[in-house]
């Protein structure tokens, strides 16, 4: 039995998987902040899955945990999570001490693209080759499976799609690069150019577009040509079978994915190339509750 953990900035989500592939009922906790809680949550979350799964930590055949962050994969190191408060720990080594389970550690991004390659990936009994996952949260990364693995690249950032500029005189990003499509397409990006006291931004700015309101159709229509254009960067670069859109902005749902379709399908109107690649095709929202981080923490664990 495989044990995937997914650590957020907010709350840890775990789920087992046995050798048959099914998967265990969700165990959610609240994170802890810092190195000192955020292992102490991690310890807690086995302590649950053992209980529900029935067997001892140890053996866990292996254990994966997906965290945000920059993460050194190979030897399980998180250099730094600024929104868990963590600079260098060694997550894994410290883990698999006090376990005695080898442990493996992965950004949570990569994590979520193998477990949604893992239960998305199959249309009509075939798995599909390649698949893009964006996380549209926050900020915007994304994850990228080809032939079954993370494309990781040399410096562990494919994928960090969010930090490519495309508007040469936009808004500095927190990146300190200028025009970055995470200031168009992201939590961060609806936050700055949709003020309001709900405390659902981006539901808010959908609904009140949905109303007619001309403002809010611009704001919607802008974050929406960002997602797109996330979507048309991905395919035109790795060219993966299948973009899903994740995160929280994924919640969403068909609003999300119908004027992201709309969108690709208006440029492929007006170019001959990008109809022959039917982009609007390639691309779907994940179902709200899928547990695309935690599997594929699971599945990192065996790596």
């Amino acid at each position: 039995m495989k044990l995937g953990i997914d650590i957020g900035g907010t709350k840890t989500a775990a789920v087992a998987i046995g050798a048959d592939g099914e998967l265990s009922d969700q165990v959610k906790m609240p994170t802890g902040f810092g190195a000192d809680e955020v292992l102490a949550t991690a310890f807690r979350t086995v302590e649950r899955m053992s209980e529900i799964a029935g067997v001892e930590a140890s053996e866990f055949v292996s254990i994966g945990i997906g965290i945000p962050g920059a993460v050194d994969a190979s030897t399980g190191r998180v250099a730094h999570a600024v929104n868990l408060g963590l600079k260098g720990l060694d997550l894994g080594p410290r883990l698999e001490d006090r376990l005695g389970v080898s442990v493996r550690v992965e950004n949570d991004v990569k994590a979520a693209a193998l477990g949604a390659h893992h239960l998305l990936g199959v249309a009509d009994g075939v798995r599909a080759d390649s698949m893009a996952y964006v996380n549209f949260g926050t900020g915007l990364a994304a994850g990228i499976v080809q032939h079954g693995e993370l494309l990781r690249g040399a410096y562990g950032v494919a994928g960090e799609i969010g930090h490519i500029p495309v508007d040469p005189a936009g808004i500095v990003c927190g990146c300190g690069q200028r025009g970055c499509l995470e200031t168009f397409a992201s939590g961060l990006a609806i936050a700055r150019t949709w003020p309001t006291e709900h405390p659902l931004p981006a539901r808010d700015l959908f609904d009140r577009a949905a109303a007619g309101e001309p403002h809010a159709v611009e704001v919607r229509e802008r974050f929406l040509t960002g997602v797109a254009t996330a979507v048309r960067l991905l395919v035109l670069t790795v060219d993966v079978d299948i973009v899903v859109i994740g995160g929280g902005l994924s919640a969403l749902g068909d609003e999300l994915l119908e004027g992201t379709r709309r969108i690709l399908e208006s440029w492929a109107a007006e170019s001959a190339f990008l109809a022959s690649i039917d982009l609007a095709q390639r691309v779907k929202v994940i179902p709200v509750g899928f547990p695309a981080a935690a599997v594929g923490a699971a599945l990192v664990g065996e790596l």
